[in-house]
């Protein structure tokens, strides 16, 4: 008979072992924070570096409510234990964890607190990493236009919720409003390829092959003008990360089946795909560095 710690030890075997690992927009301290999943996800990964893209812990709404149930406590406590056990754990506050800038170059419990940093692929390919708040217009020239949008977004994540326990006692699968909204919305859709071009231009400013960010809570991987641009996407509804695999590809994991609610029905998803996009010609003549 397996004991309660083969249990529990069998439950933290990784399935996944990869090379580096970039998630963001965790948003812990919120209700929309898909606690489990991310934490399932934790005990599936193993890697040599976890890069925590922004917005990790909820700033923004934790002033307005308090709301911290043990979930989020453990996601923490994953995060530390990983860090504890010789992984790099880099985190790179965002607008919604900007209290966090103030201790930048600091490390708390193994976790480096970084503004941005340039990691280096497997295969050379450099990637600047940065959150990308300060690179939306919309943050930067209308805060109050933000806080706005994000308490609009709050209440539609509210609905959706109510939404979606209807649509499981039907035996229906979980559907998004908000990723609804994004993808239809003709201005969100303009807002999104905007903040895109941005953090793209930026990265070939500063001599990188690609850009990791988050923010935008829309995972991708594509080329713009020659810039490999990924995002890693988030842990409130898409349930996205961002992988690099030993030989340097990088894949979007997708755990988004899991946000189903209780009793719901999920559609079945196909396995992620492996994406590697060609480093262009001009950037293979620069020579890999790291910068902190």
């Amino acid at each position: 008979m397996p004991t309660t710690q083969d249990i529990s030890a069998a439950a933290d075997t990784p399935t996944l072992s990869v090379r580096t690992v970039w998630i963001s927009d965790l948003h812990l301290g919120t209700p929309g924070c898909q606690a489990k999943a991310l934490l399932d996800f934790l005990r599936d990964v193993e890697c040599e570096t976890l890069y925590l893209v922004g917005d990790i812990i909820d700033g923004w709404q934790l002033r307005r409510s308090w709301y911290w149930p043990q979930s989020h406590n453990d996601v923490v406590q994953k995060l530390l234990r990983k860090a504890r056990k010789g992984t790099r754990v880099v985190f790179i506050p965002g607008n919604h964890d900007e209290f966090a800038r103030k201790y930048l170059s600091n490390n708390f419990g193994g976790v480096e607190v970084l503004e941005e940093d340039m990691h280096v692929t497997a295969d050379g390919k450099k990637l600047w990493i940065t959150h990308g708040d300060l690179y939306d217009g919309v943050i930067q020239c209308a805060r109050w236009l933000a806080i706005a949008g994000d308490l609009a977004y709050e209440f539609t994540l509210k609905v959706n919720r109510w939404f979606n326990h209807i649509r499981a006692k039907c035996g229906l699968p979980y559907w998004s409003l908000s990723r609804y909204l994004k993808h239809k919305v003709k201005r969100a859709v303009s807002y999104i390829n905007e903040f895109e071009n941005a953090v793209a231009r930026e990265a070939k400013k500063r001599g990188a092959h690609g850009v990791v960010c988050g923010h935008i809570h829309h995972a991708e991987i594509r080329e713009i003008d020659g810039i490999l641009y990924c995002n890693d996407g988030d842990w409130v509804e898409s349930l996205t990360a961002l992988v690099e695999h030993f030989d340097g590809r990088l894949e979007i994991v997708d755990r988004g089946d899991q946000a189903a609610l209780p009793g719901m029905s999920t559609v079945p998803k196909s396995t992620a795909i492996p994406i590697s996009l060609p480093v262009p010609a001009a950037a293979k003549a620069t020579a890999p560095e790291v910068l902190s």
